[in-house]
C-alpha cells in the first residue's frame, strides 16, 4: 500500500525544509565567509578553527542549559505555537542581516544568536511530531522530514552558491553576494514555515506551569526510573556527538587542511543530494526493519566515517566522506527523533525533547570543544578529529544495552497477553 502524507504531516515537514537551508549554510558558506573575515582580522588557520569550534560549543551549551525550561514552558496549553513563532522570526531576521557585520567578532555574535534560535525552535518542532501523526507512522514521517529538508534546502543554497561563485560575472562583489545570500536564506526559512504556523494546533500539554526547577527535577526522576529512556539518552549523547560534530566542523576541518573552498561547497551539496534518497529509503525500511537495528547500522557507519576522516589528506577523499555522510546522516537523526517520541509519555513531549536536546547539545558542545582543544594542543587538524571515534564507539555499546532493556520490558507484556488469551 502506497504511503501518503496527510495535510498536517506535509505542513510539519515543511519546517524541515525551511530550517535545513540555514543549517546547510552553517556547515558550508558561513565558516568559509568567517574564515575570510578572520584572516582579514589577523587570525591564523589554526586560530580560526579553534575560535569557530569554541563559538559552536558556546551556542550548544546555551541551548543545552535552556532547553528543558523552554520545553517545560512550551508544554503549557496555548504556549507552544507563540514561542515557536518568536524563535523562528528572530532566527530568520538575524540570518537575513548577517551580511551587515563588518568584522569577524560582530559576525560571530549575530551568527551564534541565530543558531541558538534555530536550535531551540527545532526542540519545539520535534515535540509536535506526536501530535501531527500516529505512532506507527512516526518513523516514516520523521524520515520524510529530513529527506525533504535535505533536497529542499538545495534550492536556496544553489542560488546562493551561484551568486557567491559567479557574482563577478554579473557585476557584484563577493561581499555583496554574501549579503544577498544571507537575506535569501533568512527569507526562505521564514516563508516556508508559514503553512505550519497557520495550521498547527496544540493538542496536548499541561494546564499550568509548575516551578520549572522542581518540574525539571521530577522529570529527571521519572527518566532515571525508566531504564530504557535513560540508557537511550546516554547512548544518544555519545553517538550524536559524532554526527553533530561532523556536521558543525566539516567545512572548517576541510579549510584547515587547505582544501579548495569551492570544492568543499560542492562536496557538501553532494551530501544533501545523497541524503534525500537515502533518508527516504531508510524511512521505507523502517516499516519492516526495527528502528533499533537501523540506528545500530547508522552508528556503525559513522564510526567508519570518522576513522576515515582522521587519515584524510586529499580533497577527493573529502568528496568520498561527504557522500558517505549523506547516506546515513538523515536516517540516524530521523529514527532517533521518532524512536524517542514513541518511548516517552504523552503530554510531556516538549519537556522530554528538551531533556533530549541537553544530551544532543551537550554532546555537540563536548565534541566541538574536544576537536578544538586537540587541534590547539597537537597543531594537527587530523589528530583533532580523532576524539569523535571514542564517542561513537561508546554510543554504539550503550545503545545496544538500551535495546536489550526494551526486550526485557516487552517480555511481561507478551506473557500477559498470552495469559489473557
Amino acid at each position: 500500500m502506497k504511503f501518503r502524507l496527510t495535510k498536517q504531516e506535509k505542513h510539519w515537514i515543511l519546517y524541515d525544509v525551511g530550517n535545513s537551508a540555514f543549517i546547510l549554510m552553517v556547515s558550508t558558506i558561513f565558516p568559509i565567509y568567517f574564515n575570510s573575515l578572520a584572516g582579514s582580522g589577523g587570525l591564523s588557520s589554526e586560530q580560526y578553527l579553534s575560535v569557530w569550534g569554541y563559538a559552536a560549543s558556546i551556542c550548544t551549551l546555551i541551548v543545552a542549559l535552556t532547553s528543558p525550561f523552554l520545553g517545560k514552558f512550551a508544554d503549557r496549553i496555548g504556549r507552544r505555537k507563540p514561542l515557536f513563532i518568536a524563535l523562528v522570526a528572530a532566527g530568520a531576521l538575524l540570518c537575513a542581516f548577517l551580511g551587515l557585520a563588518g568584522e569577524w567578532l560582530s559576525f560571530l555574535i549575530m551568527f551564534c544568536a541565530a543558531k541558538i534560535c534555530c536550535s531551540e525552535s527545532i526542540i519545539i518542532y520535534d515535540s509536535m511530531l506526536s501530535e501531527i501523526t500516529t505512532e506507527e507512522r512516526m518513523d516514516t514521517v520523521s524520515s520524510q522530514g529530513y529527506a525533504w529538508g535535505y533536497i529542499g534546502s538545495c534550492i536556496p543554497f544553489v542560488v546562493c552558491l551561484g551568486l557567491v561563485l559567479g557574482g563577478e560575472y554579473i557585476g557584484i562583489s563577493t561581499g555583496t553576494a554574501m549579503t544577498v545570500s544571507f537575506a535569501i536564506i533568512g527569507a526562505w526559512w521564514l516563508i516556508v514555515t508559514v503553512p505550519l504556523i497557520k495550521n498547527y494546533r496544540q493538542k496536548d500539554g499541561t494546564e499550568r506551569i509548575e516551578n520549572p526547577f522542581s518540574g525539571l527535577s521530577s522529570t529527571v526522576k521519572e527518566i532515571s526510573g525508566n531504564r530504557q529512556v535513560l540508557l537511550f539518552l546516554i547512548a544518544f549523547f555519545f553517538y550524536i556527538d559524532g554526527v553533530y560534530t561532523i556536521i558543525d566542523m566539516a567545512t572548517a576541518y576541510g579549510s584547515a587542511l587547505g582544501f579548495d573552498s569551492t570544492g568543499l561547497l560542492l562536496a557538501l551539496l553532494l551530501t544533501q543530494l545523497v541524503a534525500f534518497p537515502s533518508s527516504i529509503i531508510i524511512g521505507r525500511l523502517s516499516r519492516n526493519v526495527s528502528a533499533q537495528r537501523l540506528i545500530t547500522v547508522c552508528i556503525a557507519a559513522y564510526l567508519g566515517i570518522s576513522v576515515f576522516a582522521i587519515f584524510m589528506t586529499q580533497q577527493f577523499e573529502f568528496w568520498i566522506l561527504a557522500g558517505a555522510v549523506g547516506m546515513f546522516q538523515g536516517g540516524i537523526q530521523a529514527l532517533s527523533r521518532s524512536y524517542y517520541a514513541k518511548i516517552i509519555p504523552q503530554g510531556k513531549s516538549g519537556e522530554y525533547f528538551g531533556i533530549m536536546d541537553i544530551c544532543g547539545k551537550g554532546a555537540s558542545f563536548l565534541g566541538t570543544a574536544v576537536v578544538s582543544l586537540m587541534t590547539s594542543l597537537t597543531g594537527s587538524a587530523n589528530l583533532g578529529i580523532s576524539g569523535i571515534v571514542v564517542f561513537l564507539l561508546a554510543g554504539l555499546v550503550v545503545f545496544r544495552l538500551s535495546c536489550r532493556m526494551d526486550k526485557i520490558r516487552k517480555v511481561p507484556e507478551i506473557i500477559g497477553s498470552q495469559e489473557s488469551v
